[in-house]
């Protein structure tokens, strides 16, 4: 029995070798930017075609069909499984595919990038980077000393990939590391764990807090005025994961009044953030344009996601990324 996947034509001119190592009866239905599929050589419009797996894969992420590419998934006569390119499914978009029966599957592989971009901007805060360098310029010989990580303690609200890729990281700094989880549960690189109702009994130990947790109705805005007042006047704040976990004006009264060392940004409430927006111009907050994940091996492990994961559709195997319905709100 043949099975239907659908995929924007880029991904597949990229994987087509790959997939047909399979060696299983599968059709490939491409669409590109006109939204439309291409089968057998002829344009067919999205109500026409019954989908079994369909791969919204890291190129349709990256060029001009990605507003309109969720559009293309409701507008199928049917639809078996989504796999995104998204780690976070909180676009109301996914919502409206899940009601219609479709399973969705998210993606862990920009998890190692983003814990990658986390360490790398947390380091250049600890170390001087920017004064070793004016000393050089200017053939100054003074020592700069700095904060080691070792001497330090995360909390990272979230444990999915993304959580667990950068607790792996911190703990081979020697630093501490605890977490807020659905559940309690501690791990080799975990020291502590605990939940929502932890909060603020972990927040005033940690130096570096990450915001790695999906976007919710638990979640939305939870960084308010009392998160700050509990954290240490010292701490950086990294968000990684939505801007709405975040009450950006208690943030911004936060810095302001020295209940908050830093806080590095690379997502927002609107995208792309408006000019006129405050935090461009604050002195203790560092700006990115959503591109923590853009690591170069992020393309490799998507691929290599799509590829298992329909090993695993062709076998009758479950999904161990598959996003249940109740947790797409």
């Amino acid at each position: 029995m043949s099975v239907a996947v659908a995929m924007y034509d880029k991904s597949f001119e990229h994987i087509e070798s790959r997939l047909n190592a399979l060696n299983h009866d599968i059709v490939v239905h491409t669409f590109g930017d006109d939204g439309q599929f291409q089968i057998n050589g002829a344009a067919v419009a999205p109500g026409d075609v019954d989908v079994d797996y369909f791969w919204l894969s890291s190129h349709v992420n990256d060029g001009k069909f990605r507003g309109k590419a969720f559009n293309l998934v409701l507008d199928c006569k049917s639809v078996g499984v989504l796999q995104t390119f998204n780690a976070g499914l909180d676009n109301p978009a996914y919502k409206k595919i899940s009601d219609k029966g479709v399973r969705i599957c998210n993606s862990s592989a920009q998890a190692v990038a983003i814990a990658e971009y986390t360490m790398a901007h947390v380091l250049s805060l600890y170390h001087p980077i920017d004064l070793q360098r004016s000393q050089q310029a200017d053939k100054t010989w003074k020592s700069t000393p700095f904060r080691e990580l070792s001497q330090t303690n995360w909390l990272i609200f979230g444990y999915g990939p993304i959580g667990q890729e950068l607790s792996k990281r911190v703990k081979s700094f020697g630093a501490s590391t605890s977490v807020i989880r659905r559940s309690p549960a501690t791990s080799d690189v975990v020291d502590r764990a605990g939940t929502m109702a932890d909060l603020e009994t972990f927040l005033p130990d940690a130096d570096i807090v990450v915001l790695a947790c999906p976007l919710n109705d638990d979640t939305r805005g939870f960084a308010d005025t009392r998160f700050f007042a509990a954290m240490k006047k010292t701490a950086i704040l990294v968000n990684i994961a939505r801007g709405k976990l975040i009450d950006d004006n208690a943030m911004i009264s936060a810095l302001d009044d020295d209940q908050l060392a830093m806080a590095v940004l690379d997502v927002f409430h609107t995208e792309p953030l408006p000019e006129n927006d405050l935090l461009w111009s604050h002195p203790r907050v560092r700006i990115t344009p959503h591109t923590s994940y853009a690591g170069n091996g992020a393309r490799g492990r998507s691929d290599k996601l799509f590829l298992d994961n329909i090993a695993r559709f062709l076998k009758g195997e479950p999904f161990p990324d598959e996003v249940p319905p109740q947790d797409i709100v």
